[in-house]
């Protein structure tokens, strides 16, 4: 018995929990609409272009180097990953049975039957010892062992996905800010431009040739221009501060920025099938990794109601002399097995099973939003795609006509022709057009960054392929 001991329990132990009790895993069909194609095909897949190459702007760059390093969120999410990594190491190794060595010594006085008076003694143990070990026939600890890897594989997945978030939401707050400073740069421009008019309008106004009409005019056009400064000059700080707790420290000294007009994030991003998507998105393998880990659970829940049967054994010797141990030392083993039935838990177990089968249908529920969200996002960027290619385009030739139409009302104003308000509107109707335009350029490439993220783009940092042109 104690040669056959312990290789006994070990191979008792690997061929247990060959049965499983958890229903058998089949991935929800998703119903949602099919997202359509690119027609042409151009550019390369959003998840193998690295955000180094969707991003080429320096400052960006640096931004999101610095945020994917020190942002408190990602960090988290790190360590997440090895907690959820530790827990499934913990639920593994109970599938094997744990093997101890054990060793003590015994001093003590008795009552010798021989002669009625008192002996004193020593004794001197050392043994190996597994200590309820359960046989997992039922596939109990096999199904917590399980739903504790799923549970890790979706925390990793998380993890991914907080990090494609985080470098969308990084281009996205450096576009706001951009934005807000070239409207702030436009605005401090206004209001230099209709401080001198105002000046002039003054030395008229005392010269008598205008009205006090025109006059106030332009005083409306100063202060709206200031108003504008100040609002701008808030908004833009904000901006910033918002940019700096993404990137998770004060940002320090960094590379030139490049304006919105010359911004060369790339456009041309093929959507794919639907089936790509389901395999891109690190969300949607999250929430599938959780319906595996709560398909398992029940299991172990169903496990419960049969029964469980533990070992425990020990093998060693004993001697009275420390020195007789291993060489004359009496041989000791046990052997125990033991199981325990389930009669009555006031219906404990049913309880539970009743709870697994709950969390997986809110699981299933999860996966079906997750998935529902992920196509949502991915439609509303190609939809938004084209039409804010032409927005931008149309506020271009805005911004031209009320140009041309500021240098007509100036000139017809200078010949007699046309009155001062005339060039106050223009110049009115002309900076809000230059606003505009830098707030549809915002958009368009607002809209790049978010069908990047909806496509699972935003993991590498460099492109796995070369991008054709």
């Amino acid at each position: 018995m104690p040669k056959t001991f312990v290789p006994v329990l070990l191979l008792t132990g690997l061929l247990t929990g060959c049965v499983s009790m958890a229903p058998t895993y089949e991935r929800p069909e998703p119903d949602v609409a099919v997202v359509t194609p690119a027609a042409d095909g151009r550019g390369v897949v959003a998840a193998e272009l690295g955000w180094r190459e969707f991003f080429p702007d320096p400052q960006l760059q640096s931004l999101i180097a610095s945020a994917l390093e020190h942002n408190g969120d990602l960090r988290l999410a790190a360590l997440n990953i090895e907690a959820a990594r530790a827990q499934y190491n913990i639920q593994s190794a109970e599938r094997l049975p744990t093997l101890d060595a054990t060793g003590s010594f015994t001093r003590a006085r008795t009552l010798s039957p021989q002669t009625g008076q008192g002996v004193t003694g020593s004794q001197y143990q050392v043994g190996l010892g597994i200590a309820a070990f359960e046989l997992d026939f039922f596939g109990r600890v096999r199904s917590l062992s399980e739903a504790a890897l799923a549970q890790y594989l979706a925390t990793e997945a998380a993890q991914r996905a907080a990090q494609i978030s985080l470098v969308a939401e990084v281009g996205r707050a450096y576009l706001t800010e951009r934005a807000l400073a070239e409207q702030l740069q436009l605005a401090q421009q206004a209001l230099v431009a209709r401080e001198d008019a105002y000046r002039l309008a003054q030395q008229r106004f005392q010269a008598g040739a205008t009205s006090e009409a025109d006059l106030r005019q332009q005083e409306t056009l100063v202060e709206a221009a200031r108003v504008s400064v100040v609002a701008l000059n808030r908004q833009r700080g904000q901006a910033a501060n918002a940019l700096a707790v993404l990137v998770g420290r004060p940002i320090g000294e960094l590379p030139p920025p490049v304006s919105l007009a010359e911004q060369a994030i790339v456009a041309e991003i093929p959507a794919g099938m639907p089936s790509d998507l389901l395999i891109r998105r690190p969300d949607i393998l999250a929430a599938e990794q959780r319906l595996i880990a709560a398909n398992a659970n029940i299991g172990a829940a169903r496990a419960a109601f049969f029964p469980r049967i533990t070992l425990t054994g020990n093998v060693g010797v004993a001697s009275d002399e420390l020195g007789d141990l291993f060489s004359g030392g009496t041989g000791l083993w046990s052997f125990m097995p033991q199981i325990r039935l389930p009669i009555f838990d006031g219906g404990r177990n049913r309880a539970n099973l009743r709870l697994s089968e709950v969390r997986k249908n809110q699981a299933v529920v999860d996966y079906e939003q997750t998935i529902q969200r992920a196509f949502r996002e991915v439609a509303d960027a190609l939809v938004a795609r084209g039409a804010l290619d032409e927005q931008v385009a149309a506020q271009e030739r805005l911004r031209a006509a009320q140009s041309e139409r500021l240098r007509l009302a100036e000139q017809r104003y200078r010949n007699g022709v046309a009155s001062y308000l005339e060039v106050l509107d223009a110049q009115r109707e002309l900076f809000d057009a230059e606003q505009a335009l830098v707030q549809a350029r915002q958009l368009r490439l607002t809209n790049s960054v978010d069908l990047y993220r909806a496509l699972g783009g935003g993991l590498l940092e460099h492109s796995l392929i070369r991008q054709q042109p």
